[in-house]
């Protein structure tokens, strides 16, 4: 029996001009390719203009946004801190849709001032209401050390270790609860 590769989406979790998330998710991407054990994509909520929840908007975008999640059978989320948690637009994003979310799993990616974790925190409980299984192993990137100039993304070597762990998690637990959709 032949095994279909998962699908993993790399969301980008920040629209605001000047953003570093590209950065961080294309080298993500880029350790990723290198593995061979799933498909990897880019998701930038940039591409999405997801009305707030709650008002008028494009029905063609929500329904687009529904649509990639569900080809996806995991996340990894590339998070930034602003105040202390994730961005508003990204808290959107993951509320508008459900189904779409369940019985999937993810991984987080974070970065600030702090290394993003109070972020990454905040956004452990949102997953677990939405029925994601977010995995154990979590990088977290230092504007300080690992952002030249605070805007270019140079990575420590060190992270490599990590971020090889977080995706080993994701796309088992990816893998393992697929069987329950």
């Amino acid at each position: 029996m032949t095994m279909e590769k998962l699908s993993i989406g790399i969301i980008l979790g920040s629209t605001r001009p000047g953003r570093v998330s590209p950065q961080v998710g294309n080298w993500v991407k880029e350790v990723a390719d290198q593995r061979g054990d799933a498909h990897y994509e880019v998701v930038d909520l940039v591409d999405f203009k997801l009305p707030f929840v709650g008002e008028e908007g494009d029905q063609e975008q929500i329904h687009a946004w529904s649509a990639k999640l569900a080809s996806l059978d995991g996340f990894v989320f590339i998070v930034q801190e602003y105040n202390h948690s994730i961005t508003g637009v990204l808290k959107n994003a993951l509320d508008s849709a459900r189904g779409e979310w369940n019985n999937k799993a993810a991984g987080i990616v974070s970065y600030g001032s702090t290394g993003g974790a109070r972020a990454a925190e905040h956004l452990r409980g949102i997953l677990g209401e939405l029925h994601i299984a977010d995995v154990r192993d979590h990088p977290t990137f230092s504007i300080f050390t690992d952002f030249e100039n605070f805007n270019t993304f140079k990575p420590a070597k060190l992270h490599l270790e990590v971020v090889q762990s977080m995706l080993d998690q994701t796309v088992a637990w990816s893998g393992a609860l697929k069987t329950v959709r």
